[in-house]
């Protein structure tokens, strides 16, 4: 089995941001434990009686938010890219996925439908792959419970038809599940993946993104893990 955690970054009603990113952080399921255990560990360095208490989110820790204002920009910047590097070094069957809409081009669809149809086509068409080469898995899509999960529940109560009429979504085992971020490492990892994506369209900033970038979703020289639309 296959888990894609998955998280955005950027608001679909705040005009002053001008892309809404919806990432996601593929893991076969004997490397949840690892993962979660070593941003358990980033964690306790914060607080090691309640390392639970500390949640790894890239806005507030890059912004110095909540438990994060306490510490030097330098300090937090260097917890981000720690997190992101525990991804990065993981095993090389965990992949990154992405969407990144410009807000204005997605007019008059809604930019988190988009996205939400991007991002599990791009997922299955890995599942897919693995299964032509003879080794086969079955997917499930975990979103964060945010903002957006009223819109991305009544997407996917259709869910299976929708992939019907797509004609791909043929590896996923269930519709997607919602978790609470606060109980999920792997949702905040997905959403250090999400901020990092975001920081570089919105922002030309690329100091979070070029350390994931390599583990985006490859074959043959073509990046599958990543949709576009700017």
């Amino acid at each position: 089995m296959h888990l894609l955690y998955s998280d955005e970054s950027g608001t679909v009603k705040d005009a002053s941001q001008i892309h809404f990113v919806l990432a996601g952080v593929s893991l076969f399921e004997r490397q949840s434990f690892w993962i979660s255990n070593e941003l358990d560990k980033i964690a306790a360095k914060f607080n090691p009686a309640d390392p639970n208490s500390v949640e790894l989110h890239g806005n507030p820790m890059f912004g110095g938010k909540g438990i994060w204002r306490q510490y030097p920009k330098a300090d937090r910047i260097a917890v981000i890219k720690e997190c992101l590097n525990v991804f990065a070094l993981s095993h090389k069957s965990n992949k990154f996925f992405a969407c990144v809409i410009k807000k204005t081009l997605a007019s008059p669809r809604d930019p988190v439908e988009l996205a939400f149809e991007q991002l599990p086509s791009r997922f299955d068409h890995y599942l897919m792959r693995l299964h032509k080469s003879g080794d086969t898995h079955r997917g499930i899509i975990i979103f964060d419970k945010s903002t957006y999960e009223t819109t991305i529940q009544n997407l996917a109560t259709n869910f299976r038809t929708i992939g019907h009429t797509w004609g791909v979504l043929r590896n996923l085992a269930e519709v997607p599940l919602f978790l609470d971020s606060k109980a999920s490492r792997l949702i905040q990892l997905a959403d250090l993946l999400a901020y990092s994506v975001f920081k570089k369209y919105e922002q030309n900033d690329d100091q979070f993104f070029s350390i994931i970038s390599n583990r985006l979703d490859t074959e043959g020289g073509i990046i599958h893990g990543l949709y576009e639309l700017i």
